[in-house]
């Protein structure tokens, strides 16, 4: 049995697909004997690209891989490809899309870039990548697979569509097989309803399905009925759908990717010289919280919500045998949320091994510093905690059960251990208001030297989320989003089946206060980089140091007790009156108050939420060389000086925001 396996564009090119890799693995596994080629043809695509127009940079690829992901563009240029129609609906995608299009105005774009330089690229590309899929599909079809397999999620289907046709037509024997996150639900049973080409689908957990559809493609009487999740056509050529598993995978079946393809195709690829490589793995699968709370705007998890792991030790033996053959240290963990369970086993062998790995790994955003200190010294350097917003009100709506305090805490708590922090601001969410982010946006010059989000955007409705199942949430008419009418000629019903993105009427917030909050954020991004503001102690009490641009002091030192013990309480979020209430015991009369008015509005020092508040001053992790830096002002502190006062270093002529550190 020969097979091949094809990742296309626009799948990332940044690590291999671990669908394919568990597929090979597993079909080895299953069939000792099976001859197993995995294609790239998304760093295929990368030299294929570069060889003709060399201006081609890794932002333009990242643009049509994730930047466009909701609006389509990326399905869009090879629409051509699939219908061998080099003009395919061009006139309507610069209706929708062109310079002049309300698109290019609105929200509806999220990240998407449509200057003219943009535009020319997209209608170049979709004029000229049928000469790259046909290059694909007569390399797959000249090692003579008998079953030709693609994984789609995002905008790879519409590639890998237009690659499968032409292998059909190269060599109509060929068996074609398409699975992934694309072919979930109706997803998958649309795909194979409306194009003869693709000859199977795979719904759910492909681990599951895999191994009996090959044992019946080469049986002498197939049993195709009794495949979970599979869709097929019977004798008469009509489309059957097979009920999906309800028993999910078990985290002992999981196999370990197979990557040697990936590993070695890109180190001839253009890519290296976009980007280093990192790794796939999983360690887990489901949503322990989803499970009982599914997040009201969360598509992820089609198959199954069902939260399971990996033993800590098989997961470790996998990280390390993974890591080792390949030589790459830096690993994407792909789960969904992090198992808590992990902290108390599988990070602290990791810490002990001292492998000197760089994970990324998904988690609760309600973790507090010495649980994000354990993931740290387990090799984690990046954390996508799901913040989602700041505010406690939209956070209570998405059913996140975090409050926007908590949420500014595992940002000010990560920057001080070093961990990056992946995140987005989401809006338009049903029942929110104008205020809800106006009393946040204006707290943002606070939390400058804190990780800001990557993007920020208007809440995108998702197949299989509770606002796509349930309409009375908020969302009651949907339509299949523009894109799917401009990427294939189907019918509304087909569309509307086939779609993963759906348009809505919005919800929440207008286009103002969207503006504003971009912004907002936009500023953010820009002051980052030389923005700071850190604690350390000393014998002398507190020192603060700050060169956010926004607040013009540089250094402040906490000295009197009341000082010292309020910042510690506000460590964690607090009320006014526990404050006035814990200080009453230990101080007796003392104006909390007023200490509390001057670190709000004067220095900078807190955010506020829900009646909460919480400091925003990450800990100094260099304490010694800042000590050096500031000793001269420190030592010609005013004695007896108001609580709070701010205190630049003596001699110092600088304005907060020229202080490097």
């Amino acid at each position: 049995m020969r097979i091949t396996l094809v990742n296309v564009p626009w799948s990332p090119i940044g690590f291999p697909s671990v669908a394919l890799g568990l597929l090979k693995s597993l079909t080895l596994k299953e069939f000792p004997d099976a001859e197993v080629d995995v294609v790239y043809g998304n760093l295929d695509f990368v030299d294929w690209i570069t060889s003709r127009r060399p201006d081609f940079t890794y932002e333009d690829y990242r643009y049509y891989d994730l930047e466009s992901c909701y609006i389509g563009t990326g399905d869009w240029v090879f629409s051509s490809a699939l219908y061998h129609d080099p003009k395919w609906k061009v006139p309507e995608f610069l209706e929708q899309f062109g310079p002049q299009s309300e698109s290019v105005h609105g929200q509806e774009l999220a990240h998407g870039n449509t200057e003219e330089s943009r535009i020319r690229t997209t209608l170049w590309l979709h004029e000229h990548v049928e000469e790259f899929t046909d290059e694909l599909a007569r390399r797959i079809v000249a090692g003579k697979p008998e079953i030709v397999g693609f994984t789609t999620t995002f905008q790879t289907l519409t590639a890998s569509m237009a690659v499968a046709r032409r292998v059909k037509e190269l060599a109509p024997g060929t068996v074609t097989v398409f699975g992934g996150a694309n072919c979930e639900g109706s997803m998958g049973e649309a795909l194979h309803r409306n194009f003869d080409f693709v000859d199977y689908v795979v719904r759910g957990e492909g681990e599951l399905a895999w191994p009996g559809l090959l044992r019946s493609l080469v049986a002498d009487e197939p049993a195709f009925e009794t495949v979970p999740g599979l869709c097929w056509r019977d004798p008469g050529g009509t489309s059957v759908n097979n009920p999906v598993s309800t028993k999910p995978l078990p985290p002992a079946a999981m196999v370990l990717p197979h990557y040697d393809e990936y590993v070695e195709q890109f180190g001839k690829s253009h890519a290296r010289f976009w980007l280093e490589p990192r790794l796939v793995l999983e360690s887990s699968r489901g949503c322990w919280w989803g499970e009982k709370h599914h997040c009201t705007f969360c598509g992820l998890n089609g198959a199954s919500m069902m939260f399971r792991s990996k033993r800590p030790e098989q997961f470790f033996d996998d990280l390390v045998s993974l890591t080792r053959r390949h030589r790459i240290l830096d690993v994407m963990i792909v789960d969904n949320i992090l198992d808590m369970s992990y902290l108390d086993s599988l990070l602290p062998r990791l810490a002990e091994a001292d492998l000197d790995l760089r994970l990324m790994y998904e988690m609760k955003a309600n973790m507090r510093y010495e649980q994000l200190e354990v993931i740290a010294k387990g090799g984690v350097v990046c954390v996508q905690p799901g913040i989602e917003s700041l505010n406690s009100k939209v956070l209570k709506l998405m059913d996140k059960g975090v409050s926007g305090c908590l949420n500014v805490r595992v940002l000010r708590d990560a920057e001080s251990l070093g961990l990056t922090v992946a995140w987005a601001y989401l809006y338009g969410f049903p029942g929110e208001t104008d205020e809800d982010y106006e009393k946040i946006i204006e707290q943002f010059p606070k939390l400058h030297h804190l990780e800001p989000a990557g993007g920020d955007d208007r809440l995108a409705v998702q197949r299989f989320a509770p606002y796509f199942e349930n309409p009375s949430l908020g969302f009651e008419e949907r339509w299949a989003a523009p894109q799917y009418g401009l990427t294939y000629d189907l019918p509304e019903k087909e569309l509307f089946d086939i779609a993963y993105i759906f348009k809505a009427t919005h919800q929440g917030i207008g286009n103002d206060m969207a503006w504003k909050l971009r912004a907002g954020m936009d500023a953010w991004r820009d002051a980052h980089w030389h923005s700071q503001l850190s604690w350390f102690e000393t014998d002398e009490g507190i020192t603060l140091t700050n060169t956010r641009p926004g607040f013009d002091w540089e250094v402040v030192q906490l000295t009197s007790e009341l000082e010292i013990e309020l910042f510690r309480m506000l460590d964690q979020p607090r009320t006014l009156a526990y404050l006035e209430r814990e200080c009453a015991k230990r101080f007796g009369q003392a104006d909390v108050a007023a200490v509390v008015d001057r670190w709000l509005n004067e220095l900078g020092l807190l955010f506020t939420d829900d009646g909460r508040m919480i400091h925003v001053v990450t800990r100094d992790r260099n304490q010694r060389l800042m000590q050096i830096r500031v000793g001269q002002g420190l030592a010609a502190l005013p004695v007896g000086r108001p609580v709070g006062e701010p205190v630049r270093p003596a001699g110092s002529e600088k304005s907060a925001d020229s202080v490097a550190v």
